[in-house]
């Protein structure tokens, strides 16, 4: 079977996107991810997203990490999505909806190039969970800050997907290729967790590392970069608008203080089109 595809990434973090408004693909998509997003075997990335219609939103998205287990919610592969849809002319207004596992997203059309492409959008990630039951995590308090796990101490939050921050003076391979897979599979995480590292530079800016779940370590990660900054305000290290400086780029995150919910912008950009040989 031929699959057609577009590669796209928001600051560096790829993923394998599917059109499944025009065309339906029958098969097992955890398989397929697993298999399309081998950065040697495969199409490369770091997982697959589907583009598809929903009875809830103006669109839905449904997202796989690169070990074919699904996902929540993922802040630069809903920017992409929502590229794909202004920029193939599946919807014309500035401001709309998707829906996702984490819930229905708002999402709006920021800077466009001459052409009129996306460059950049804004996305309304919702307000964070911060009560440990509802992460999950297995610490009963509201919220779950400055705790200690395997060594390290962080905060916890949900944006729709677990995060455990952690703050540092340096951070380093050791701590993000050794710490973070252990971090994530540790049992005081019953859905696992992503791993977030990041290093004050000051009270708006900040630089970050993350282990995701089910992926390893991205150049970007959206709900990580929320998770950040909520973490950082809870601890009263960081101010409630920062810029992220990631591997792959930066997104810049606000926690609104009048209605307790974060927004996401950053770029969005389309890298290639391809068909993968599904057999």
């Amino acid at each position: 079977m031929d699959i057609k595809f577009i590669k796209m990434h928001g600051a560096g973090n790829d993923y394998i996107y599917i059109d499944m408004l025009s065309q339906n693909y029958e098969v097992d998509f955890n398989e397929l991810s697993h298999r399309i997003s081998s950065r040697h075997f495969g199409v490369g990335g770091d997982g697959l997203v589907l583009i598809m219609t929903s009875d809830r939103a103006d669109f839905r998205m449904r997202m796989f990490n690169a070990d074919g287990s699904e996902a929540e919610m993922c802040g630069n592969a809903i920017r992409c999505v929502g590229k794909y849809l202004f920029d193939y002319g599946y919807l014309k207004k500035k401001t709309f909806s998707i829906e996702t596992m984490a819930g229905i997203k708002t999402l709006e059309i920021g800077e466009k190039d001459r052409g009129g492409k996306v460059k950049t959008l804004t996305v309304d990630m919702g307000e964070p969970v911060l009560n440990g039951k509802d992460i999950p995590i297995g610490f009963e308090t509201n919220p779950v800050v400055d705790v200690e796990v395997m060594g390290y101490r962080g905060t916890a939050v949900s944006m729709g997907n677990p995060h455990f921050v952690i703050f540092m003076d340096e951070i380093t391979d050791r701590h993000v290729l050794i710490g973070g897979p252990n971090l994530e599979k540790d049992k005081i995480f019953p859905c696992k967790t992503n791993v977030d590292f990041i290093q004050i530079i000051d009270r708006n800016t900040v630089k970050m590392r993350v282990w995701e779940r089910g992926s390893g370590e991205t150049l970007a990660c959206g709900t990580g970069a929320c998770a950040g900054v909520v973490a950082g305000v809870l601890g009263n290290l960081t101010d409630r608008s920062v810029n992220v400086h990631l591997p792959g780029g930066t997104l810049h995150i606000e926690w609104n203080e009048n209605n307790n919910r974060v927004f996401l912008t950053g770029p969005a950009e389309e890298v290639f089109h391809g068909v993968y040989c599904y057999k």
